[in-house]
């Protein structure tokens, strides 16, 4: 049955994002000029992908647990107005730094905003005060992860397909939540790889907070602790898994 459920959330997420990423090229809403970015190699490509994942990811999170889906709608929607404002300042330092100088630039909007939105799911996911902020950490934080290695075609999706594979191991709400993110992350790499789409903030923050919700399901506090000591680290040399993830 655990199998059976698991199977059902992936398949579930790859044909929503499959299906909602052909919807939006068919009819992009506002014409497609609005939809058209330049990517590394100076080739149009379309966000279509990342509104379609968020709705992948967040139906396969959502069935198994409704903080998981709204964490992930969440930090979809703050990477949506990200890739809208079109501030292409990378790091937490970068955006703080700009803050500290009187500037609100759209990343700290999203740092914030999906922190809060974090946070908000770890206390409902979780019991004990120490887990619900360790919780936060790690969903905010993996989201933050995944967007720090979309600097190639394919990128982004294939982390979360990576990453997420263990947690399949583990079975229960956890594995149900990380078969929705590596879903939804399937159903749009063939166009992803082929310059066709991108992920854009939108997508690439919405797979991986839910892969973070992914790891708070699955994991008890030892588990949390040491994701979060991962991916603030991660995001604390962010220049260089950024120069990684782009060297593979």
């Amino acid at each position: 049955m655990i199998v059976t459920r698991t199977s059902r959330s992936f398949v579930l997420a790859a044909a929503l994002a499959r299906a909602g990423q052909a919807l939006l090229r068919a009819a992009p809403p506002g014409g497609r000029r609005r939809w058209e970015r330049r990517n590394h190699a100076g080739r149009d490509v379309g966000l279509y992908a990342g509104p379609a994942v968020v709705l992948g990811a967040a139906a396969g999170a959502g069935r198994a647990c409704p903080a998981a889906g709204a964490a992930v709608l969440a930090a979809g929607a703050c990477g949506a107005y990200d890739d809208v404002a079109g501030d292409h300042r990378r790091g937490f330092l970068a955006h703080l730094g700009a803050l500290r100088d009187g500037e609100v630039t759209s990343g700290a909007v999203k740092l914030f905003g999906i922190s809060a939105a974090g946070l908000a799911a770890g206390a409902l996911m979780k019991e004990r005060p120490l887990d619900k902020l360790l919780a936060g950490v790690v969903i905010a934080g993996t989201a933050h992860l995944v967007n720090l290695v979309d600097v190639r075609p394919g990128r982004a999706a294939g982390a979360v397909l990576a990453l997420g594979a263990p947690g399949l191991l583990r079975g229960g709400p956890g594995a149900r939540i990380a078969a929705g993110a590596m879903g939804a992350a399937a159903g749009v790499l063939p166009d992803d790889l082929g310059e066709r789409v991108m992920l854009g903030d939108t997508g690439a923050h919405a797979l991986g907070a839910a892969l973070g919700a992914a790891v708070v399901a699955g994991n008890r506090r030892a588990g949390l602790l040491a994701h979060a000591v991962a991916v603030v680290a991660a995001a604390r040399y962010g220049d260089r898994v950024s120069a990684w993830a782009r060297a593979l």
